[in-house]
């Protein structure tokens, strides 16, 4: 079973929203056809979907036969790792990958919201 952590980072390379990470995985997948495929498939799919648990499980396999692109994939993912907090009343809002559409940041709205 792979780290969790992984399928986090699996999760974050479908979003394409973290160009470092994607980057660092991209090279060194360029030497396996089959993770190549899996992080060419999970491009833009779902966290929950098939494609993005086969990119976990190639991650898997790549960091176990790896340990420096391992510790490197761990830097690179200590870099993107948000952790968001807010105080009481306080709002956190994080946007990331491809987003299309509005998003509003708002505590208390009072009234509609028209676009």
């Amino acid at each position: 079973m792979p780290e969790p952590v992984l399928a986090d980072v699996a999760a974050a390379l479908a979003t394409g929203g973290y160009a470092g990470l994607y980057e660092l995985v991209k090279v060194r997948f360029e030497v396996d056809r089959k993770a190549k495929r899996a992080l060419a498939e999970a491009d833009g799919a779902p966290e929950d979907s098939p494609r993005v648990l086969e990119l976990t499980a190639a991650l898997a396999r790549i960091v176990a036969a790896d340990p420096a692109f391992r510790a490197k994939l761990r830097g690179e993912w200590d870099k993107v790792d948000v952790s968001q907090h807010a105080e009481t009343g306080g709002v956190v809002n994080h946007i990331s990958g491809k987003v299309t559409g509005n998003v509003v940041q708002a505590r208390d709205i009072h009234g509609d919201i028209r676009f």
